[in-house]
């Protein structure tokens, strides 16, 4: 069989996220990695004890987010079938490199917690993100226009995320409201990610990339997608050029997904934090099984479904 990782990006952040991953030993050296980038403040203490905006700003949510994906890999790495597909969302596309085993996982959260401080170096004060859908492409560039903001993320089944001022994006979601939009809602992100308000970003992560140790591409039995096409990642050089590009370009999310099933994805697992990507997943291939770690109560109720997904498709 092939499963489709799905790796988060951040706004999802809650009390729990952690729960299945956060006494695992095999971890144990990432979270003390996130603990010296948070300036020795342990992850999974603060998402205990930090108020909803701290675990929200821009560099923490996107540690935090980084830091749950690499550490649930590597505990269920040995129970994952030996077909993978590994895409990211946002800066789950990041840790997906990680993920995937293409740069080591202490390597990335290095250059997340660097991305991070790109983007906010970049972003002027005031950005942010808003989550419209029910309204076609169409309706929705035009409304970007009249508003000067930019298609962020394109999702499945009419959802986008938009980037801009939020001045801008307060007066798009009324006239998204107006024209019946089934969901309007701010997305807890502090810039306005993938838009070329932070095309200098782009530029200076590229930078920090040049010298990332990468391993031989592609990966045996692993397919990593890129982002902005859902295109795979045959190259090294290409594959960062588009990664750093990411940052400042609309990110095809619905390609990515798209790019899952074609290449022969049967099921999918969000690493979370949250079911944001599972819930895209199952909408739009509802015939493939789709699970976040969330669902889970442990790690090897985790280990058991992925256990069940091998013996029904015959790998020991």
């Amino acid at each position: 069989m092939t499963l489709a990782i799905l790796c988060s990006g951040q706004g999802r952040q809650h009390l729990g996220m952690f729960a299945l991953t956060g006494e695992a030993p095999q971890a144990a050296s990432l979270f003390a990695q996130a603990a010296r980038l948070l300036g020795g403040r342990d992850p999974r203490e603060m998402v205990a004890t930090e108020t909803p905006d701290n675990l929200h700003r821009n560099r923490v949510g996107q540690i935090l987010a980084a830091v749950q994906a690499l550490a649930a890999m590597t505990v269920l790495r040995d129970a994952m079938p030996a077909r993978l597909i590994v895409a990211g969302y946002s800066v789950g596309e990041v840790a997906a490199w990680g993920v995937a085993g293409v740069v080591e996982a202490d390597v990335i959260l290095d250059l997340v917690a660097r991305r991070a401080e790109a983007m906010d170096a970049a972003s002027p004060a005031g950005d942010g993100l808003l989550f419209v859908r029910g309204l076609s492409r169409t309706l929705i560039d035009g409304l970007c226009t009249r508003f000067g903001t930019s298609v962020a993320i394109v999702n499945p089944g009419d959802a986008f995320v938009i980037g801009g001022a939020r001045t801008a994006l307060e007066a798009l979601a009324g006239e998204a409201r107006g024209l019946n939009a089934a969901r309007v809602v701010d997305v807890p992100v502090e810039v306005a990610s993938h838009t070329a308000r932070l095309a200098s970003a782009s530029v200076r992560f590229r930078a920090d990339l040049e010298a990332v140790p990468v391993r031989r591409l592609p990966v045996a039995g692993i397919r990593l997608l890129s982002g902005i096409d859902g295109a795979a990642v045959v190259d090294a050089r290409s594959g960062l050029d588009k990664l750093a590009a990411q940052i400042s370009q609309t990110v095809q999310w619905d390609a990515c997904l798209q790019a899952c099933v074609e290449a022969g994805a049967t099921a999918f697992l969000e690493l979370g934090p949250g079911p944001a990507l599972k819930e895209m997943a199952a909408s739009a291939f509802p015939e493939s099984p789709a699970r976040c770690l969330d669902d889970f109560r442990t790690i090897e109720g985790a280990r058991a479904w992925l256990g069940r997904l091998r013996s029904d498709a015959g790998e020991p």
